[in-house]
């Protein structure tokens, strides 16, 4: 991969995918209940010559914030020796283990590995998952990890992103499986900023929305084991918009996925 395209796959994985262990703990009972009562900061980070990246765990009383940098003394951190290993490991290219700093946290180590594993089997996954819960977290894992990820892309300088982003009106794409909002994201551009939000956008109606009538037909579409025009006929999927805006956003949701795996 070039110099450029780690970048771009790390801040993705730093500012999207990791994120998203946060949406893991709160939506797994079983996971998020270890840390119940901690108040702790957890941290995963790559050496780089420019300076150390990363992103950490602010977790107050078992409540998690995610803030995207590092931070200089957490109590527990993976770290790993270049941005190309952190990126590799988390697109599961390699078992190269990062350094761990807090080894003697043996608990908090163990629970953190959990949620990281969970989230890294729920986003490789190959079809979808047997249980509606999961099919659903699954949904919303993938449609945060797409509006962030693009907004990401922009903010990291990607060419195509960031020419798409810098002509763009006010203007918001939104992804939505009707009646769970809560499962819904969005991506807000106008004139080069970007900004990615979680559940249905309220302030006015999307530029451009990708409609899906379940959790079952989003997991077909974005596992690309459905096609997409044999899902657009049967209503499973319903693209709000011009089909020339749903074409290029769906070009970025490829990338993306490229970039994160």
């Amino acid at each position: 991969m070039a110099a450029a395209d780690e970048i771009y796959a790390n801040s993705i994985f730093l500012n999207s995918v990791l994120p998203l262990a946060k949406v893991i703990a709160e939506s797994r009972k079983e996971l998020g209940k270890r840390f119940d009562g901690k108040t702790t900061k957890i941290q995963i980070s790559a050496k780089d010559p420019n300076g150390k990246v990363g992103t950490y765990f602010d977790i107050n009383n078992g409540e998690w914030t995610v803030v995207c940098r590092t931070t200089e003394k957490p109590d527990l951190e993976l770290e790993f020796q270049s941005i190309p290993d952190l990126n590799n490991f988390f697109a599961g290219k390699s078992k190269k283990l990062p350094k761990i700093k807090g080894l003697y946290k043996v608990g908090l180590l163990t629970s953190t590995l959990k949620v990281l594993t969970t989230m890294g089997k729920l986003l490789g996954a190959t079809k979808p998952p047997d249980k509606k819960e999961d099919k659903e977290l699954l949904v919303k894992l993938y449609f945060y990890l797409l509006s962030s990820g693009i907004s990401q892309l922009n903010k990291a300088g990607h060419p195509e992103v960031s020419k798409w982003a810098k002509k763009s009106p006010d203007r918001v794409y939104a992804w939505v499986v009707k009646g769970k909002p809560d499962m819904g994201a969005y991506i807000r551009v106008k004139a080069g900023n970007t900004k990615a939000g979680r559940g249905e956008y309220s302030r006015s109606k999307p530029f451009f929305t990708m409609w899906f009538d379940s959790a079952d037909s989003a997991l077909g579409i974005l596992l690309e084991i459905d096609d997409l025009i044999a899902a657009t006929i049967k209503g499973n999927l319903v693209m709000e918009g011009a089909p020339e805006y749903g074409a290029q956003i769906g070009e970025f949701m490829t990338l993306v996925g490229s970039y994160a795996k």
